[in-house]
């Protein structure tokens, strides 16, 4: 089955570097020779590898358009797609314009925000009174997020040519890449700290490294200001088949009464007990578990 996935900031193809082997070559981790993908990890246009987009226009849906041509010149006559963090957003958007040859999306990052949810929120208004508890524990983090955990996102999609200072500088650039936000820091300083918490040294330093040998950070950063302003987390619209993994260190945790609610078609849910927002990066061997089982529904049809 071939399936394209998508990377997120302050990431890049590295975050994926992980779940390649355990999807193409499944009987070397406990799965069986049918369960194997080909996988296709690209970068988003202006980071790492890809070329630096020269004209504006390169927002989320376009970035979607363009990783369907991809699969198709690729020789794919028939798809799936995965994404976390902006990849997530991009995801889903395919499963919005809903191409012939996708066969359907896994998120793990699901954008399940009812709108009028998602701008209470984003208000810093009280939670609604007649939310299950689910709900309203992913509406109060939710809240966090707009209020204390997203503030870079804003300041990019407002100013992100005033990276450059920072893109000057090794240093800079690690700094905002590791303490952008609270719960990213908190994970990463764990690992600096000594303990084992799925990410190494070297994965966060090569993560920062491939950004800062292609000069990438203001390229990377210019996404948030093509995306005009548009919710992060809303309900996109999605009509394809839909598999959603719920990580319990995520942004928010999507419950199910609104992931049913967003996805027409959903064919798997599943919360995990461990893991985070770059979960292919940090729990691979779950995450690749997550993608056999979400996408085992559509195989007849690949």
């Amino acid at each position: 089955m071939p399936l394209i996935v998508t990377h997120g900031w302050p990431g890049s193809i590295t975050e994926q570097m992980k779940i390649i082997d355990p999807l193409t070559n499944p009987t070397a981790h406990g799965g069986n020779a049918s369960d194997a993908f080909d996988v296709v990890v690209p970068s988003i246009p202006g980071y790492g590898f890809s070329g630096k987009p020269t004209t504006t226009g390169w927002d989320p849906a376009h970035i979607a358009r363009a990783w369907t041509v991809l699969m198709k010149r690729l020789g794919y006559t028939k798809f799936v797609a995965q994404g976390g963090d902006w990849g997530a957003i991009i995801t889903e958007l395919m499963g919005m314009q809903a191409p012939p040859e996708l066969l359907g999306i896994h998120t793990n990052m699901a954008n399940v925000i009812p709108p009028d949810i998602d701008a209470l929120a984003f208000a810093g208004a009280p939670a609604p009174a007649n939310l299950s508890a689910d709900e309203k524990l992913a509406y109060e983090q939710l809240s966090f997020v707009y209020a204390k955990g997203i503030g870079y996102g804003f300041q990019l999609g407002l100013r992100p040519q005033t990276m450059y200072g920072i893109a000057d500088s090794p240093v800079g650039l690690a700094a905002y890449f590791l303490d952008h936000d609270a719960r990213s820091y908190e994970m990463i300083a764990r690992v600096f700290a000594g303990k084992s918490e799925g990410l190494t040294r070297d994965d966060v330093l090569d993560n920062i490294t491939l950004t800062w040998l292609t000069d990438t950070a203001l390229s990377g950063a210019r996404l948030y200001w093509e995306n005009k302003g548009a919710s992060f987390f809303a309900v996109k619209g999605v009509v394809v088949p839909t598999a959603v993994s719920v990580f319990p260190d995520e942004l928010y945790p999507a419950p199910r009464s609104w992931a049913e609610r967003a996805y027409p078609n959903l064919i798997h849910y599943n919360k995990l007990e461990k893991g985070g927002h770059f979960a292919a990066w940090e729990q691979p061997t779950h995450f690749a578990e997550e993608i056999r089982a979400g996408f085992e529904p559509l195989r007849k049809s690949a």
